[in-house]
């Protein structure tokens, strides 16, 4: 029997009809997202314009601050300062990638704990190794999402994720051991992937190599979570999972795109409103 397909587009209007109530109960105080970019990036520009159009459903009033390429570490580091002491802005995020000789955990630190929506201030990502912290790593946030939305009993069930990344792998890790998930973390050094990737009953990939997951690395009826973004051969944009033949074998999938992208989105939206103080 085919995977059921998880629908991060559908996911993603759900929660934010639920957001719009949210905001609404603020009151009518702005409540400003403000996006700093350094150059232009076509694929950024797109992203930039789904935040944009999903933050105007919630009600949320998002800037797009764009900075030239020429923009040193000092520079980006002040404006994020500026737009710390700014009362009406709630959060602050960092599109990337970031140019050469800008170090992004110096940038992250920068940005004020309690405005870090992306939730990747190093004193939010430490907060997760004592509970799901007010504003979790959106991407890892949005997995954990999909994942529960499943109704899978994570209680003792076998997790395996693949990558260790900061903004996704390790904390997504984290955020299952939360809820008594037995998890494994595989990465560049793990040998024999195959033998981790067929006992997992959540799968979660999140390296960035198109196709890297088949369906023979499955454990059938398998929930699999597919962060990947890569561009394919044919110019499309593909995960890290080989859809066709994952999605015979395993329970649940995400596709990509349509998956997690807009559930990430969602979580940084719902990240902006907890910054703003509300209970959502």
């Amino acid at each position: 029997m085919p995977a059921q397909i998880l629908d991060g587009k559908m996911i993603a209007q759900q929660m934010r009809a639920k957001l719009r109530p949210a905001r609404d109960a603020l009151g009518p105080r702005a409540i400003r997202l403000v996006s700093v970019e350094v150059g232009q990036n076509p694929a950024s520009a797109v992203y930039v314009r789904n935040q944009q159009r999903a933050a105007a459903e919630v009600g949320i009033a998002m800037e797009v601050r764009n900075l030239p390429v020429s923009t040193t570490e000092a520079d980006l580091v002040a404006n994020l300062q500026e737009l710390n002491h700014r009362p009406e802005v709630a959060g602050i995020l960092v599109q990337r990638p970031l140019p050469p000789g800008i170090d992004p955990r110096i940038v992250q630190s920068a940005i004020d704990p309690q405005k870090d929506v992306e939730g990747m201030h190093p004193a939010n990502m430490g907060a997760i190794l004592y509970r799901e912290p007010l504003l979790p790593p959106c991407t890892a946030a949005a997995a954990q999402h999909l994942i529960l939305a499943t109704g899978i009993d994570l209680r003792g069930a076998e997790t395996v994720v693949v990558g260790h990344s900061e903004i996704v792998g390790k904390p997504i890790a984290v955020l299952l051991l939360h809820r008594l998930s037995t998890v494994t973390v595989c990465h560049i050094g793990t040998k024999q992937l195959n033998d981790h990737t067929r006992r997992a009953d959540i799968l979660v990939v999140a390296v960035g190599k198109a196709g890297l997951v088949h369906g023979d690395m499955i454990k059938p009826g398998a929930c699999v979570i597919d962060v990947g973004i890569n561009q394919g051969a044919d110019g499309k944009i593909v995960g890290d999972v080989d859809f066709a033949s994952v999605a015979a074998v395993a329970g649940y999938l995400t596709p990509v795109p349509g998956g997690v992208g807009p559930v990430t989105v969602a979580m940084l939206l719902r990240n902006t409103l907890r910054a703003a103080g509300a209970h959502v």
